[in-house]
């Protein structure tokens, strides 16, 4: 605001000839120099200066009225100058007072934020650094749940050792025994009690042979998950094909949930315990492996426990490889057991991962349940459980050996798990990690009232409308048709 008065007399007059209202923030510097020119057009005079004031808002009032504060209106003024009074030197020394505890004031609060901050700091620094800690000690733990040491990749042995172990394959020390391979228990000094497969003598060159190469070269890819039977070792000479696992004390899912004198120590949260140990291998090879596995043998056969009842899925002698990037993949030969098999895998040779996701949902239903796939009179466990939840009577297939000694809402919501999991239609299938949330409390999705037709995609030529015509078959059946197999009750 500036705001100027005229006069002849050192009396200051009582109105300003100027006011003024100027902006001068982007003008005045920290320090600078003020100066005055004045000019009266021709002729000579002589412009003085008598008094000059400054004052500094923070906001300014329109209607704001300039005050003075001392008899003398002068800013800067020397003990010399006429009419300079003590009453100046008192006010200005007021101003300095206020001004340095103004200082003051903004020095302790400046301080105290400083301290704030440095507090902060250090706080954050000793939560990171316990964050650290705990990540490390949790990859710690990852590490040694997963084995995934150098020391512990799978050694060639010799054939003299692993006779020695097996004592010349003693017969008496079977403990498994499989379509193509026998399986021994044995004792290794190199890695202590194992498991030792050996592979049938006959056709070595040929499937048999196919599936040692096959479970060798998947295991040996770096396969570690602790609910992955481990490979410890493995020979291959005069004709012997011997693959080493780690010896688990509870042998396989299949003879003790299927052995009525042992039972009883599958409880209903072991057994939950046991869906989810699989289900969690199934994701790793799914998704979690550099290249993508499909096991294409997911059964309880091939489940075994170790001495805490822990699930490690086993035999990887059928196991399919590909790449992520592969999109189309070749039709093979179908391989498995009967009664896992999805219906549309039977049908077109073609593995996928909601192949494996059918074989898991069987298991859901055979672990629940305690039947098998297809029981001695050819019921096959997955029509039964879709007859049972069309009559809204699905906990009724609850394995009867549990004395109802579990949840009825967590076994429902099991059998439900394992009938999504079976769904017909491949797509409608979850995905292993999706099933394994179900298995753990998540929710289900609604299935249908009764059992779905399966279909499947017709592989007839494309030329073979005519043919189909000839044949007086309806053309509306063959973009998709039923495969005359007991998956569907209609055939």
């Amino acid at each position: 605001m500036v705001r100027v008065w005229v006069a002849h007399s050192e009396s200051k007059p009582e109105h300003s000839v100027i006011e003024l209202r100027v902006d001068v923030s982007m003008v005045l510097k920290e320090f600078m120099y003020v100066g005055f020119s004045g000019s009266n057009g021709r002729g000579s005079s002589v412009h003085s200066i008598e008094t000059i004031q400054f004052h500094t808002f923070d906001s300014l009032d329109p209607n704001l009225q300039m005050e003075m504060r001392s008899k003398r209106t002068c800013l800067i003024c020397y003990p010399e100058d006429p009419g300079f009074e003590n009453d100046d030197i008192a006010m200005w020394g007021d101003r300095g007072k206020g001004t340095r505890v103004l200082e003051l004031a903004f020095g302790l609060l400046f301080v105290t934020a400083c301290l704030i901050v440095v507090a902060s700091l250090i706080v954050v620094c000793c939560v990171c650094l316990k964050r650290r800690r705990v990540l490390r000690q949790q990859c710690a733990d990852r590490a040694g749940m997963y084995r995934f040491q150098e020391t512990e990749v799978p050694k060639r042995l010799k054939l003299a050792d692993i006779r020695l172990a097996t004592k010349g394959f003693d017969p008496n020390r079977i403990i498994g025994q499989g379509a193509s391979s026998v399986v021994y228990e044995a004792h290794l000094p190199s890695c202590g009690n194992v498991a030792v497969k050996r592979f049938s003598k006959v056709n070595q060159t040929g499937l048999f042979g196919n599936q040692f190469a096959t479970e060798l070269a998947t295991m040996v890819g770096c396969l570690r998950h602790k609910n992955l039977v481990q490979l410890q070792g493995w020979c291959c000479e005069a004709n012997e094909l011997v693959l080493v696992y780690e010896y688990m004390s509870n042998g396989s899912l299949d003879k003790i949930l299927h052995k009525r004198t042992s039972n009883r120590l599958l409880t209903f949260e072991k057994r939950l315990n046991i869906l989810l140990g699989v289900s969690a291998a199934l994701v790793y090879l799914h998704e979690e492996c550099e290249r993508q596995i499909i096991h294409r043998d997911v059964k309880t056969c091939n489940i075994m426990l170790d001495a805490d009842f822990n699930a490690k899925l086993g035999d990887f002698g059928l196991a399919e490889v590909y790449e992520r990037s592969a999109r189309k993949r070749d039709a093979t030969l179908p391989a498995g057991t009967m009664g896992y098999l999805a219906p549309e895998y039977v049908y077109s040779g073609v593995p996928t991962v909601k192949t494996d996701v059918y074989s898991f949902g069987v298991v859901v239903l055979e672990v629940a349940s305690g039947q098998r796939p297809v029981n001695e009179d050819g019921v096959v466990v997955t029509d039964w459980m879709w007859d049972l939840w069309e009559k809204k009577i699905l906990i009724a297939a609850a394995d009867p050996r549990l004395m109802g000694r579990y949840d009825k809402v967590d076994m429902e919501r099991m059998l439900m798990a394992g009938l999504i999991c079976v769904h017909p239609n491949h797509q409608l299938r979850p995905t292993m990690k999706e099933a394994g949330r179900m298995l753990r409390g998540g929710m289900v999705p609604e299935l249908p009232v009764r059992k779905p037709v399966v279909m499947i995609q017709s592989v007839l030529p494309e030329r073979s409308s005519e043919m189909v015509a000839r044949l007086g078959v309806d053309e509306s059946d063959t973009p998709w048709s039923t495969p005359r197999t007991h998956f569907s009750k209609g055939n």
